[in-house]
């Protein structure tokens, strides 16, 4: 075996575990849920719709039920008059959020990233997440 063919070996990655979460992440709006949810700690539906702008409520609430079957978010509901509904992230939503901070980063530093619109209130405009 030559040395290119090791080095080569070394990098190959096999991404079949990733099947079913691709499934869950690759929607529009999972991961931008996701992280809204965390910048919030604990959010309401109407509020986390105004968070995310032009999502459809039957996106959000759709894509809402999927992360909640997944285990990634809870969904607590409280018996009041009008109705309140409070979303959180679960220990595995917290870990999912924790990991696309690197794909954030590498984002932010490709030459050329433009953010047209960020509605993330909770981060002061201009700056970075580090």
């Amino acid at each position: 075996m030559s040395k290119n063919s090791i080095n080569l070996e070394r990098r190959l990655i096999c991404l079949c575990p990733l099947e079913g979460v691709i499934d869950i992440i690759s929607k529009k709006w999972a991961l931008l849920i996701i992280n809204e949810i965390g910048n919030h700690g604990r959010i309401r539906y109407n509020e986390l719709q105004k968070e995310l702008g032009n999502v459809s409520p039957k996106t959000l609430a759709d894509t809402l039920k999927g992360l909640l079957k997944e285990n990634l978010i809870d969904r607590e509901t409280f018996n009041e008059i009008p109705p309140r509904v409070d979303y959180t992230l679960t220990k595995d939503g917290v870990k999912l959020r924790e990991a696309i901070h690197p794909l954030l980063r590498w984002a932010i530093s490709k030459k050329g990233t433009v953010v047209a619109h960020c509605s993330c209130s909770k981060i002061e405009r201009g700056k970075i997440i580090r």
